[in-house]
């Protein structure tokens, strides 16, 4: 009896993050487009006004935008894994039950939600390969110029 009440509120537990994961998706994706439009613009002018500054100030800025496309990398997948998995559970249910209907639904929702996290952990990820890229070759021109 105890066993049946604790899985049935696991489940609804379950159930219930499907909203939030897909509210955190939604805003890992805003978050990556701001992301492209800052790696635009430290490619063609914040970098550039980086190299007459500090060697630290412009490490300290590397560091904090880094940490950020990283994090998205690493984030967008595993967002796109939680949004595939929740909803599987209630589609094999109706798959039990014979509402074909209500499966259809989960598998485009578990779909959908694993497209939108691999793109935006495919998207992060060559941003921070570029960052990483451009930031070396700031870092060399900027010691180069101290010495």
């Amino acid at each position: 009896m105890i066993h049946g009440y604790f899985l049935g509120a696991l489940h609804d537990l379950v159930a219930w993050l499907l909203y939030p994961v897909i509210g955190a998706l939604l805003l890992a994706l805003f978050m990556l487009l701001v992301e492209c439009g800052i790696a635009l613009a430290e490619r063609f002018k914040t970098l550039a006004l980086y190299r007459q500054q500090s060697l630290t100030r412009f490490e300290h800025y590397a560091q904090k935008r880094l940490e950020r496309s990283d994090l998205l990398a690493r984030c967008g997948p595993i967002l796109g894994l939680m949004g595939t998995l929740i909803p599987l559970g209630p589609g094999l249910t109706a798959l039990g039950d014979g509402n074909i209907e209500i499966l259809a639904v989960a598998l485009s929702v578990a779909f959908d939600t694993t497209v939108l996290g691999l793109l935006v952990g495919l998207v992060a990820y060559v941003i921070s390969r570029l960052r990483r890229r451009w930031y070396e070759q700031t870092w060399q021109q900027m010691t180069e110029a101290d010495s």
